[in-house]
This record gives structure tokens, sequence and C-alpha cells, in this order.
């Protein structure tokens, strides 16, 4: 790998390690070619990919942007590489194309000439490179899927107004699996299997006007020509299982495998078995379910969370994992670490420890992490995005570093959260932001009644839909917070959904129902700007500016209305989109954070 950055100086603090130690993301191969792999790293600063001949061990950088670049794929034959090119982090671009081995002066190229800039919606490309299926999503035009053959024009076969996305493409690449949304639920999805023409061979669809509420994903065509299973991810008993649905023969088979929490699943290369990935209490594991015996057999990792697993032709699997002490790396069943950056090691960090408070929902679980020393501490109760997202038990470079500062570091898997089932998941529809409030009130309660925290310096900090609920929890929960941090936050919510990027604005008429037109009195009930001027605590706000999901006109909305009345606030704009990928700039953020909760809380 190429590593141009400086090694590590010795008085650089130990959280400012954790971001600039070398990092890598679980290497992708190519189908019919997997000593070809595609991998994300942080080596140079900042987050690009790089390009693997696992044969020769040569490695080299693939993309070279000024705000990054992580959305890229592998060919099935290995002989390329697509990458997804936007402007300053909008996620509005096109994909481009470059040979594997690269060459002098740059090769990239428009991969599909003819379409025009969009929003990524899904991508395919067949085996022997004759087919390659692009989704679109713009607000003209809704979701489209386009079908490139041979090296033609783009032919348009799908379109919605409502969300959708390529899921996959058969092995033989006469099927593409399509996940849609059209009767209007965009947190259940359907599928629909189409032929290279768009005509339909066959239809999944577990929801019913709405009432039963039951979601379905495309996990991947068998890797067998001819083979016209599909694994499938559904929701019927409550939480997400697998199971194989024949679209020719028109029959599902039901796996039922005995496991607690979220199931998940991918085929072993040969289709002989699945790698079944199995969340549950924010910790991860995985097993190999043959098909022929239907024989579970548990894939001995260490206790945390695995980022992600592939199954190799030789039958090794490969994972990335960490826990909250230990930082990640990309392990292998031969029990070898498969890709290790040179440059220094990122510091460890504490153990998370778990707590379940009674909500008035049900049981809150949340993870915990304390500072060296007695009690009680300042508090940083860091809310994960999403909101269908978890915090789990894995390594964290954010809290760890407010922990190096003395803080303990609260993470809530509120209502609304993945990895307890889908009630949990759905409980958040039409009083959206003030339920998830309710579950982080009653964790906060038992943090003060514990012990662990002082009442005094209570921190309430997030990103994206954590940045939403830290700005809608100071100001429906005024004296119960002492500081607020909001990261790229949902501010104002009416003019956030007329912003943002269509797919989210999907997922907002589901959430509360409608339009803010049709139901103005929920927007205003769950928007942030309703209650800005309860707000007591001092608040910073940072945001991108090309940001197209909490897109920077509302949260300028916001900031005004704090303005007008004098409070005590801080914004840092930064020209990126929802987030940074260069590595000083996530530093500068945290370090901002660290310095503005030093000011106001001593």
């Amino acid at each position: 790998m190429n590593n141009d950055s400086p090694a590590t100086p010795a008085d650089v603090p130990r959280w400012e390690q954790r971001f600039r130690a070398p990092r890598v993301s679980l290497p992708d191969w190519a189908e019919d070619a997997p000593q070809r792999a595609l991998f994300v790293s942080n080596a140079t600063g900042t987050y690009e990919l790089y390009a693997w001949d696992r044969d020769t061990g040569a490695q080299r950088q693939v993309t070279d942007r000024p705000n990054g670049t992580t959305d890229g794929v592998l060919t099935p034959d290995g002989r390329a590489i697509w990458w997804f090119a936007d402007t300053d982090g909008d996620e509005f671009g096109v994909w481009m194309r470059q040979p594997f081995e690269g060459a002098a002066g740059g090769t990239d190229e428009p991969a599909v000439p003819g379409l025009a800039p969009s929003y990524p919606a899904g991508l395919a490309l067949s085996r022997d490179g004759s087919v390659v299926v692009v989704g679109r999503s713009t607000d003209d035009e809704g979701t489209t899927v386009h079908v490139v053959r041979d090296g033609g024009e783009p032919v348009e076969i799908y379109r919605h107004e409502e969300s959708a996305g390529v899921g996959d493409l058969s092995h033989d690449g006469t099927l593409i699996a399509i996940e849609h949304t059209e009767h209007g639920d965009a947190m259940h999805a359907a599928l629909r299997i189409v032929r290279l023409d768009g005509s339909t061979v066959a239809e999944l669809d577990d929801s019913a006007g709405g009432t039963k509420e039951l979601g379905l994903e495309v996990l991947g065509f068998a890797p067998v020509d001819g083979d016209t299973r599909l694994l499938v991810g559904h929701q019927r008993r409550g939480r997400w299982e697998p199971m194989i649905w024949d679209v020719a023969a028109g029959t599902e088979t039901d796996l039922a495998l005995d496991l607690p929490g979220d199931v998940s699943a991918q085929w072993y290369p040969d289709g002989s078995g699945l790698l079944v990935g199995h969340g549950f209490e924010a910790r991860s594991e995985l097993y190999r379910f043959d098909l022929s015996s239907r024989e579970l057999t548990r894939i001995d990792t260490p206790p945390g969370s695995v980022g992600g697993a592939t199954a190799r032709p030789d039958g090794t699997v490969e994972y990335l994992w960490s826990s909250a002490a230990v930082p990640p790396a990309v392990r292998s069943t031969t029990g070898a670490v498969v890709l290790d950056p040179p440059g220094p090691k990122a510091p460890g960090s504490v153990p998370v420890e778990d707590v379940w408070v009674e909500g008035p929902g049900g049981r809150v679980h949340a993870l915990v992490q304390r500072p060296a020393g007695e009690g009680p501490f300042p508090t940083v109760f860091d809310i994960h995005g999403g909101p269908t997202w978890h915090d789990s038990d894995e390594f964290a470079a954010g809290p760890a570093a407010w922990v190096d500062h003395g803080y303990a570091v609260v993470r809530v898997n509120y209502r609304g959260s993945t990895g307890y089932g889908r009630a949990w998941t759905d409980a958040l529809k039409h009083r959206v932001g003030l339920i998830e409030l309710e579950d982080i009130a009653a964790v906060r309660e038992w943090a003060v009644t514990s012990g662990l925290s002082d009442p005094a310096r209570l921190v309430l900090a997030g990103a994206s839909w954590g940045g939403y609920l830290t700005l809608l929890g100071l100001g429906t929960q005024p004296g119960s917070w002492s500081l607020g941090l909001a990261s790229v936050p949902v501010a104002d919510y009416v003019t956030a959904y007329h912003d943002e990027m269509e797919n989210l604005k999907a997922m907002d008429r589901t959430l509360l129902g409608g339009t803010p037109e049709e139901v103005p009195e929920r927007y205003a009930a769950s928007s942030p700007l309703t209650y800005v001027d309860a707000v007591k605590a001092p608040v910073y706000i940072a945001a991108g500016v090309n940001d197209p999901r909490c897109p920077i006109r509302q949260i300028d909305n916001y900031v005004s209305r704090l303005e007008a009345r004098g409070a005590v606030h801080e914004v840092y704009r930064y020209d990126a989109g929802h987030g940074s990928l260069v590595v000083d700039e996530r530093i500068k953020q945290v370090r901002l954070e660290l310095e503005f909760a030093e000011r106001h809380l001593g």
C-alpha cells in the first residue's frame, strides 16, 4: 500500500492517534478472479479505494480526490474497477471505470456514457461484462433502472416515483432483482424479478396495504449458472431472517435458523452453503449453514462485532472484527490477519458495559464506557444516526476520545434501532423523534440515579439522525441537558424535506404519514425548529455545505432563530457532504467539540 502519511509523533494525543492510524475495509474480491481485490483505506489521510493483487502482494491507490472515495466495485472478471464520482461529497454523480492494473497518466473513463448524473440506486455487472444494470434516483424521474447490453446505449426498463434499487443480477446475467416501495412504505420493500427487457418474472410482497408492514431485502442470487434461487431477507417472525426463493419455480424454503436477534446470510462461492451473520444485543457472530445437511456450525470469532465477512473459494472466511476496546482488523478463519496496513497502530480504549433500563416502550439497551476514577462523571450521550441503525460493541474513535478526556459515554439503542426486532424498529412512526427521546430520557435518569453521571454536566450529542435528536432534545427537554453537540442534523424538518434527496423524502412520508402539506401538525411536532426558543444549553452545530441528506438551508434557518434570541451557540460549516472522509477534517471537528465542551462545562 502506498502510505504517504508521516509516522505519528509521540506527542500526538492518544485520541488523535486513533483517527490517524491506517485502517482498511474488508476486501471485496472478483468472482472469477479471486486473487484480485478492492478495499478502502485512509493510508494517505483521506479514505480512498485501493487495488490489491493477492498473488503478488502488489497494492496501488485507485482514486485520489480531495473529499475521498469509498463507493467502488470490481467487475466479476477482475479486469476493471468501477467507482462512483460525486462532487465534493454531495453523493450526486456518475460511475467511472479504470483497468485493475492501472496505467501511467490515469485511465478513468465514464463507465456508462449516456446516463446523466444522479444519486446511485444500486449497480449489478454480469460475469462476462455484457450486461450492466444501473439504478438511479433523481427528483425529476424518481427511481429508474437502466440496462446496458454489449456496450450499447442505456435502455430504461423500470421507473417509479417511489424509492427502489437494484438488488442483484443472476449468475448467468438474465434476471434482475429489484427492491421497490411502490406501495408507499419506504421502510418495508417488496421484490420484483425482471428479465433484461423489464418484463416481470415474479413478485414477492409481504406488505399488505400498511397493515402487516413486513419488509424484504435481496441478499443475492445463487452463484451457479441457470440457478434461479434468490437468497432473501424477511421479517415474517418479527425479526430479519434469510430464506431461499426460487423465482422460476415460485417455491420458498424457510431456513428457520434457531438464533435470537437478526440473522442475515450470503452464499458460499460454490453454492453449497450459506455464511450466516447473527446480530444480537449489540454483538455479532458468524455461522456456516450447510444446505444439504441443514447443519448450522458456529465459526469461531472473538466477542465483539463483525463489521463484514466473506467466504473465499477455498472455504475460509475473512471478516472485519473489532470491539469497543480493540481496534479493527481483517482476520481469517486460518488465524491470520489478512490485511495489515503499514504505519502506527491505533491505541485501544475501554470496554463497554451493558445496561438495560425500563422505558415507556419496553427495556432499553444502552452501552456505557467509563473513564478512570470515581464518578459521577461528566457524561456524553452519543446518539446514533439512522434511525434504523444501532450502536454495538465495536471500536469507535469518537467515543474513545471523550473517555480519554474524563467523560463517561452512553450510547442508547432507542426505539427505531435495528437489532431488537421489527416492532422495536417500527415503533417511532408518526411521533418521530419524540419516541426516541423518551427512551433516552429513561437512560438519562438511570445514569444520574446510579451515580454514573453528574447531572450538571450532561452532553447530548450525535450526527445525522443523532444530531436531529440532539437539537430536538435540547428544545423538548431543556432542563435535562447541559450542552448540545449536533453534527449534520435535521434542524427544520419542513425545509429539510423539500431540500433533501428523493429517497429520504419517501422515508419521511413513511415515518410521518405524508408530506408536510398533508400532515403539517406531525412535522411541526417533530421539528427542532418548533422548540428552538426553549433551548437553554449552549449548542454547537457542524454542517456540510454540500450535504444532500441534511441540507444546509434548513440548518441556517435554525441558526438564525438562535441568533435572533442571543442563544449561546457556535456553528462550523465545512466543504463536504454528510460527514467527511478526510482524517484531518474529522480530527478538527472532534477537537472543536472537545474545546466547546471544555469552555462551557469546565
